[in-house]
């Protein structure tokens, strides 16, 4: 057996070492090969370089990669270190970025605990984050759960890497320290000159939401931005005019739904979710859908699409954001706006079309394009930095499904798309072609939430 494992793990010469170093289908033995050859030259930046793009770069086996870790720290310990706190929260590697852990508490590098704490932050599905290899080498640097969850908000509030913090910040709130982040946005001791913070406090103090990853910080500084001030101000007169406890259950994407309301239909204020619900079933009931369950053959979980399904789950928010919809289709010019656009789409075979419903400077609901910059199929829509900095203040995300007339088939939205609602946390239509002149619409958000609003004909 030993001598296996020596035959194994012995070196191959090879003719072009760096070449050899720069293939991850090589095999372990001609990488280690080639670094044996390129010892005599420990200071040759192309081979530094080289050493360092095998810690990271996908394909590699955790075998090459240590023996590169070792030549690294004994060559250019500060370039290692470097890349470990550049990428290892990225690194797709799971088997070696567990490795790299245990080598951090190893070595005792404390300074590199912001880099555990970045690796630790990226959800691992179905993983408790208590049992993971990051947490437990945090915990050999800190000594408890306690003095990790301490580490990570100190982290929070004194890096000065906006990255860093944001990780820091949706790593705590996932991990269930809300009222936490509440309290240190609510102290006086914020910095004043500390921007981020600063317009997370507004948020919380004047539209008591509290953004739960990147994605929703991004949103409340984009809102939070003077460009926006108009929204924003008539998002807290909004709010106020709600329930304490209602504004304590508000999610970013509500606050549009609050501002429409409020212009709309300003009962929805006042209703509690009982009756929001009762009117909704009572206006869907009379309205046709079309519901396939093969659109998710092959995908675990369910992505039942009736409102029943969903009852336990649904928020106040949502109950209003499907009201107002069918409200917004009803509007001739906005039913007639997205068919002719539908039409557009259903004659590009290099994309899809979508783009946001918001409110006109008359409070009106309107239909904006975003024809994406980006095309990749018929079947995907890509959508611009152009129509996300729209969407900070609309009140959906929306996309067709066109490419035929009869689209029955796919009249909800598929795994891309929800992946685009759990990522953005926006409130998502969709609609899909059922024939000539009628769209299914289907309402999204987040965790899997799909509702089938039935169909939206033309007038």
């Amino acid at each position: 057996m030993a001598m296996l494992a020596s035959a194994c793990t012995s070196p191959v010469a090879v003719d072009d070492p760096l070449a050899t170093l720069a293939q991850p289908g090589e095999g372990p033995r001609r990488l280690l090969g080639a670094m044996v050859a390129l010892d005599h030259h420990p200071g040759d930046e192309r081979y530094l370089d080289a050493l360092t793009r095998l810690l990271w770069i996908p394909g590699y086996t955790v075998m090459s990669r240590r023996h590169a870790f070792d030549r690294l720290l004994e060559y250019d310990e500060a370039r290692l270190k470097k890349t470990i706190r550049r990428r290892m929260p990225s690194m797709s590697a799971r088997l070696w970025q567990e490795q790299l852990c245990g080598l951090i508490v190893e070595h005792g590098w404390t300074d590199l605990s912001p880099a555990l704490v970045s690796a630790w932050a990226r959800v691992i599905p179905y993983v408790d984050d208590f049992t993971r290899v990051e947490y437990d080498s945090l915990v050999e640097i800190y000594g408890s759960r306690e003095g990790v969850v301490d580490a990570v908000f100190e982290l929070l509030v004194e890096s000065r890497s906006s990255t860093l913090r944001t990780r820091c910040w949706g790593l705590l709130y996932r991990l269930g320290y809300h009222q936490r982040l509440v309290a240190l946005l609510e102290a006086h001791s914020v910095d004043p000159d500390d921007a981020m913070l600063i317009d997370l406090r507004a948020a919380v103090l004047d539209l008591g939401v509290v953004p739960r990853n990147r994605e929703e910080i991004l949103w409340v500084r984009k809102l939070h931005d003077p460009s926006r001030a108009e929204f924003w101000s008539q998002a807290t007169a909004a709010v106020r005019s709600l329930p304490h406890a209602r504004r304590m259950e508000l999610e970013l994407r509500d606050l549009p739904i609050v501002v429409a309301a409020s212009i709309h239909d300003p009962e929805l204020l006042r209703a509690d979710k009982q009756a929001l619900y009762d009117r909704l079933a009572a206006t869907l009931a009379g309205r046709r859908k079309h519901i396939d369950s093969r659109r998710y053959e092959g995908f675990p979980g369910s992505y039942d699409q009736y409102l029943a399904a969903h009852r336990k789950v649904l928020t106040w928010g949502d109950l209003a954001a499907m009201i107002l919809a069918l409200r917004a289709v009803d509007v001739p010019q906005v039913a007639e706006h997205l068919r002719a656009y539908a039409e557009d789409d259903r004659q590009d075979k290099t994309t899809e079309y979508g783009g946001v419903i918001r409110l006109d400077a008359q409070g009106r609901f309107e239909v904006i394009e975003f024809r994406p910059k980006y095309r990749t199929a018929d079947n995907r829509f890509v959508a611009s930095q152009a129509m996300l900095d729209a969407a900070y203040t609309a009140v959906f995300h929306f996309h067709f499904h066109a490419q035929k007339y009869n689209n029955r088939r796919y009249a909800a939205p598929g795994i891309g798309d929800l992946n685009y609602a759990e990522n953005l946390r926006a409130n998502c239509l969709v609609f899909s072609f059922v024939n000539r002149d009628t769209m299914n619409m289907d309402y999204y958000r987040h965790t899997r939430v799909i509702v089938d609003l039935g169909e939206v004909s033309r007038h």
